[in-house]
């Protein structure tokens, strides 16, 4: 009999967790707590407990050819950033394709998960869930939490004085659905990831004032990037990657500085971030909203009163009538023993951001808990190509790549923060070769060199990890070669009668 797998969670890496799962010949039962697939992805009016919410208007951050499952490309007629809706359509397909929906129990909440007494030779755990207020004990050979980081909204109100004493609205960007609550109001959004951008721009077409406060600053980039093309698609190739890695680190943040402050100097616009590692905001509207006075920049917020706050190193009090928190999220496992992930300020100790350092046996992985600067679906689905690989070779007690790197895992116990430093590519090839699906850009060179070429120059899409190894798809190579004409079928829908190209 296959190795019984607990998932939990039916979104982005749920679902890819399942079906590589089955791709191993593993058993995946999935547990979803809600009703329906999709996770983050499905929009709902209210907000559930312990779901992560959408507000209608949200959009991808990253395009549909470096988005997509590597095995399943997106239709040619979807937009290139996917509103929510479509993107949860392409999960249905998904879903629908590889045939997932017989191994998701809805409705089931996933209570806790503990290692069985006999652990340590096993490896196995006693997973319990409730439905319909019924409690449920299964023995499951392994477990891939995919839970997700949005659920749990961080408000440190303590690092907000006088906040008891403010008399105006204030909430989480959790609470966050439709503009219209800020019309004719003087909004302050403090925090400037991407929620608060998009939500500063939102209220601005409303509401009488806003101002988005950062302590930090932050990189804004455009979807729309070089010749209008995908910001993705141009800056993720491996050519980048190689320059970015291997130059001098002065001379590498000199050149992202350089691309970054290509289309507005930061500084001029009260945005320079004060760390240079931070993941970039994307926004389409930010720089020209400043210009146009609909949006403030102020500093990170000295104290609140009773109608007004006032910022650091400003003497003047701005009036204020409504606060959104756009603060972020914890992690937070609750169905997991303390000792099984350690959290310490936001971060998991995870071997590769999956593996928990401490176990005897490697048979609970962690999903999609990374912040890449790029899509995450790639990410977590090798993440999961790799974990099943693991699962495996501890059954079989093979002796493979896998096993050396976790041997080496007790040493490891890597801080969320690297993530930054991490580039997404880089992190990929590092579990595509634990796996054996790195593809060769030298060994194409004589067999295939416009495949190479492609892969090398081109936007890294993540049909390059089936080109060879387990689980290579012979559509891969016809995947690549037409990418660019999926993402420009959507936008070149009249073409110039006088057309000389």
């Amino acid at each position: 009999a296959g190795m019984r797998v607990a998932v939990v969670g039916a979104g982005i890496s749920g679902l890819t967790a399942t079906k590589c799962c089955l791709d191993e010949g593993l058993k995946p039962t999935c547990f979803e707590q809600s009703q329906d697939i999709g996770g983050l992805w499905r929009y709902t009016e209210h907000i559930e407990a312990g779901r992560p919410s959408l507000y209608p208007s949200v959009i991808s951050n990253t395009s549909k050819e470096m988005s997509a499952f590597s095995d399943f490309p997106y239709p040619e007629d979807f937009p290139v950033f996917l509103p929510n809706a479509r993107l949860l359509d392409y999960l249905r397909r998904y879903v629908e394709h590889f045939g997932l929906r017989e191994h998701i129990k809805f409705g089931t909440t996933v209570v806790s998960i503990r290692k069985r007494p006999d652990f340590a030779t096993t490896g196995q755990w006693d997973v319990v869930t409730e439905a319909d207020g019924k409690q449920t004990l299964h023995v499951f050979d392994a477990v891939m939490v995919c839970s997700g980081n949005f659920s749990e909204p961080s408000l440190p109100l303590h690092c907000f004085p006088g906040i008891e004493k403010f008399q105006g609205q204030y909430f989480h960007s959790r609470q966050y659905k439709h503009p219209d609550v800020f019309q004719g109001k003087r909004v302050l959004i403090v925090g400037m990831g991407n929620s608060g951008v998009d939500i500063a721009v939102e209220a601005s077409r409303v509401a009488t004032k806003v101002t988005l406060c950062t302590g930090r600053g932050a990189w804004v980039l455009s979807r729309v990037f070089d010749h209008g093309y995908p910001w993705d698609m141009v800056f993720n190739t491996r050519l980048m990657s190689l320059i970015r890695n291997n130059l001098p680190g002065p001379l590498s943040r000199g050149l992202i500085n350089y691309r970054v402050n290509q289309r507005f100097k930061h500084e001029n616009y009260g945005l320079q971030p004060e760390k240079r590692y931070s993941l970039p905001v994307l926004n389409d509207d930010l720089p020209s909203y400043i210009l146009t006075g609909r949006i403030t920049i102020k500093p990170g917020v000295k104290e609140f009163k009773d109608n007004s706050v006032v910022f650091h190193n400003y003497a003047e009090e701005e009036p204020i009538d409504i606060v959104v928190f756009c603060t972020g999220y914890n992690v937070s496992f609750p169905f997991l023993e303390e000792a099984v992930v350690k959290v310490e300020n936001k971060h998991a100790s995870l071997y590769k951001y999956v593996f928990p350092t401490h176990l005897q046996r490697p048979t609970l992985a962690v999903l999609g808990l990374i912040k890449p600067l790029g899509a995450i679906m790639p990410v977590t689905e090798m993440q999961a190509r790799w974990v099943t690989r693991v699962f495996k070779g501890r059954r079989a007690n093979v002796s493979s790549q896998s096993l050396g790197t976790l041997k080496l895992m007790i040493q490891f116990g890597l801080s969320f923060d690297e993530v930054l430093k991490t580039d997404c590519l880089v992190y990929m090839d590092k579990l595509a070769s634990f796996i054996g699906a790195k593809p060769s850009v030298l060994g194409l060179l004589c067999r295939d060199p416009r495949l190479a070429f492609t892969i090398f120059f081109g936007p890294c899409t993540p049909y390059q990890y089936r080109l060879g190894g387990p689980g290579c798809w012979e559509g891969a190579r016809q995947a690549i070669l037409t990418q660019w004409d999926r993402t420009l079928k959507p936008t070149r829908t009249r073409v110039p009668t006088s057309s000389s190209s």
